[in-house]
């Protein structure tokens, strides 16, 4: 999570929202990624979705069987569902993500009975510090 933490201080310095991710297969670190939505004027450019792109281009497979992401918020339904599609094994969040997370706050993705594959979600990893970005962020926007 050490490592999300500094992709999202690297996207806040560039003025995007500063959140960052880090896919894990065994101890070692295969994909990551910061939010470049608006760097690459992509919505889908979240942190999470540059860090399976990254991950699954190392590999050469777009299925990440057994391997862990680790991100600084709560990810989106968009993002629930492209770590589903990939077949990431676990999920570990920082900080609660209340308007648009999909892993309890908002909505639950990660429990949908019909779902063909299952997820070990942990949150709550580290999430002093991820708020805290996310906070002095907002924070300086606002002015």
């Amino acid at each position: 999570m050490r490592h999300a933490l500094a992709l999202a201080s690297e996207a806040g310095r560039v003025g995007e929202v500063p959140v960052g991710a880090v896919v894990v297969a065994g101890e070692e670190i295969i994909g990551r990624g910061a939010n470049r939505t608006i760097s690459d004027s992509d919505p889908t450019a979240h942190a999470e979705i540059v860090a399976l792109r990254d991950a699954a281009a190392r590999i050469g497979n777009y299925r990440l069987v057994g391997a862990s992401l680790f991100s600084t918020i709560e990810p989106c339904t968009m993002c629930a569902g492209a770590m589903i599609h990939a077949r990431v094994e676990r999920l570990y969040f920082g900080a609660r993500e209340p308007k648009a997370g999909a892993a309890g706050s908002a909505s639950d993705v990660f429990s949908n009975p019909r779902l063909n594959h299952r997820i070990v979600v942990e949150g709550g990893v580290l999430e002093a510090e991820a708020g805290e970005l996310l906070s002095t962020f907002f924070r300086a926007r606002r002015g």
